[in-house]
């Protein structure tokens, strides 16, 4: 088998155990050229390797005590085929360089450049810890320019100050998954597909017929427990009542940046280069909406409001920042 249909079944197999949470838009085309592998029908290599967009996130040039960090397409743990089609990133990637810039001492304050539909839902609340644990230390600002939505909304609601271009569109707070029935395509083909497996639960859900009713139940279970970790996260993110996330903040939909500042999903309405000048020029408040340095508390019996740890002291920063500092020396070795 090729590298990229080495790469195209490792990326079906993840896209079908794990929840999304990614603007609609994109699941569904992801899914249809998945499904055609899946059912065994030839792949265009030359088509796939054409399609392949070979722009990378890097991070931009600091400047002012400014890092840059872009985050565009989707994003999902372990980049790979679907990361590259879509010129996205990873969630491993995106921590590596936020932890460099948080240990880089000419760094002040820390810009993602966000223009994602968002990505899996595996690594996401774990980065959204990150971040918020980072902002006790150094000032943090997402800027929608000029998607952020779902699993890039997500990590963006820990951040000091959230903000979007004035055409930007923000939100899509949901998660979903995706069962392909192809039995209708196996027949077609000739193939028909016979599971054998030990175990209750082991071979439910597979692509040879719809799901049962127990395991759209399971599955259905599994989404609503990832879209209760959303919202949580970004209820202690931005500091609101998980209800007023549950329902406000687009309720799945996708807003304009005007709604966005009206619901509070947002901080501001500028451009990424007024953003960028601001943070140059010292203008955001290392204190302003600092989290302490632990991660997101557990969700709320009740729609309560996620009370915002008080604003970091100094030395509660300098703690994060050692502790961090020593953490990064350990994964080193």
């Amino acid at each position: 088998m090729s590298d990229i249909l080495q790469r195209d079944a490792h990326v079906l197999s993840f896209v079908t155990i794990h929840p999304w949470a990614i603007a609609p838009e994109w699941l569904g085309p992801i899914a249809s050229v998945l499904a055609r592998h899946a059912a065994g029908l030839a792949a265009d290599e030359n088509g796939i390797a054409a399609a392949l967009v070979k722009r990378r996130n890097l991070p931009q040039p600091t400047g002012g005590g400014v890092a840059v960090i872009p985050v565009y397409g989707v994003i999902a743990p372990r980049a790979g085929m679907l990361t590259e089609m879509s010129g996205g990133t990873s969630f491993e990637r995106l921590s590596e360089q936020l932890a460099q810039a948080m240990s880089d001492p000419k760094v002040s304050t820390i810009v993602f450049d966000v223009d994602s539909p968002g990505g899996s839902v595996a690594g996401a609340t774990e980065f959204f810890a990150q971040v918020r644990t980072a902002r006790a230390t150094k000032p943090i600002i997402a800027h929608a320019q000029y998607t952020m939505a779902s699993a890039a909304y997500w990590f963006a609601s820990a951040a000091t100050k959230v903000y979007a271009s004035p055409s930007a569109m923000v939100g899509s707070v949901g998660v979903y998954t995706i069962h392909n029935d192809l039995s209708d395509a196996l027949k077609a083909l000739g193939v028909k597909r016979t599971y054998i497996a030990a175990g209750k639960y082991k071979a439910e859900g597979n692509e040879t017929g719809p799901l049962s009713e127990d395991a759209h139940a399971h599955v259905k279970a599994t989404v609503s427990a990832a879209h209760q970790t959303f919202m949580r996260d970004i209820a202690a993110g931005r500091g609101v009542p998980i209800g007023d996330v549950r329902n406000g903040f687009g309720e799945g939909r996708l807003v304009t940046a005007d709604d966005a500042l009206a619901g509070q999903m947002i901080d501001a309405i500028q451009t990424l280069d007024t953003t960028i000048a601001r943070a140059c020029a010292g203008e955001t408040d290392a204190t302003d909406r600092a989290a302490d340095a632990l991660p997101a508390p557990p969700a709320p019996l009740a729609d309560d409001t996620m009370q915002e740890p008080s604003p970091a002291t100094i030395q509660d920063r300098r703690r994060a920042y050692d502790r961090q500092s020593a953490e990064l020396a350990l994964l080193s070795l």
